[in-house]
């Protein structure tokens, strides 16, 4: 119906374009003395969002184990991969990949650390806390395409180790992709896109923010509403390999009662392939 109603070229294009959805996730840490929000009393509404907004992937910034749990047994299609940060196993936050398993299918995936060490967990110049990358390559299910999805959540602290976290990452994904499969960097970068450490990576793949046919250009980290100043992200979506991006926008709305799922907004990115 929707088709019959538009001018011949769009309804091609409706009927043509193959998307994908993805979202960052900053789930806020589990353990927070977050008063009215804490993970006991919004967790709920976290899994409630992703099963509304069902990305064929997503990346979690801050995640501890027990909330990946949670989040896999409650939104049952999805699973994740990806180790804390302290450890390689365990402890401390995951920077985990949520695939939907009924969409795409997971062929590799790795961690490494943000640090003179990527291969062991380490700290980075001077970062307050150890920083990790997870990356995946998965296969659309729907397409047969294969895609790169990174995740990672840079130091709220050290400038440099921003600086060299975004410098080792552009290094990474360059060497990483021989194939020149559409890849997707996603996280928390603690920075405001005026930032010239982004150029170099923007010399590599395009920001959702500045490219997107639609876009709510604004605050991700609210501090539970209590942030009003800012008025610019920095929580972002970068891609490479595909057509366009169609839409980025910011999660808002509250679910199961729960105004804030939880200190950031998710943000959802629609690729084109």
């Amino acid at each position: 119906m929707l088709a019959a109603l538009l001018p011949l070229s769009l309804a091609c294009h409706a009927q043509e374009t193959e998307t994908l959805k993805v979202m960052s996730f900053n789930i806020r840490y589990g353990t927070a003395d977050d008063g009215d929000y804490v993970w006991a009393k919004r967790r709920e509404a976290a899994a409630a969002m992703v099963l509304d907004q069902r990305p064929a992937c997503f990346g979690v910034q801050e995640a501890l184990d027990f909330q990946l749990k949670y989040m896999q047994e409650n939104c049952t299609d999805y699973k994740y991969v990806g180790v804390g940060r302290e450890d390689g196993k365990n402890d401390g936050e995951h920077m985990a990949v949520f695939y939907d398993t009924e969409r795409v299918a997971l062929e590799k995936w790795g961690t490494y650390w943000l640090s003179e060490t990527p291969d062991v967990p380490s700290l980075g110049w001077d970062a307050a806390c150890k920083r990790t990358a997870t990356w995946t390559l998965l296969k659309d299910l729907e397409t047969g395409k294969h895609f790169y999805f990174v995740n990672t959540h840079l130091d709220h602290v050290g400038v440099e180790a921003r600086r060299q976290g975004l410098l080792l990452l552009v290094d990474r994904i360059g060497q990483m992709n021989p194939e020149g499969y559409p890849m997707i960097l996603c996280g928390d970068f603690n920075m405001f896109p005026n930032n010239p450490s982004l150029d170099e990576l923007r010399e590599l793949m395009t920001d959702a923010w500045k490219s997107a046919r639609m876009s709510d250009y604004n605050i991700t980290w609210h501090n539970w509403g209590k942030n009003t100043r800012d008025h610019t992200p920095i929580d972002y979506i970068f891609y490479s390999g595909f057509s366009a991006c169609d839409s980025i926008l910011r999660v808002t709305q509250p679910y199961q009662g729960c105004p804030y799922v939880s200190d950031h907004y998710p943000v959802t990115a629609v690729l084109e392939y």
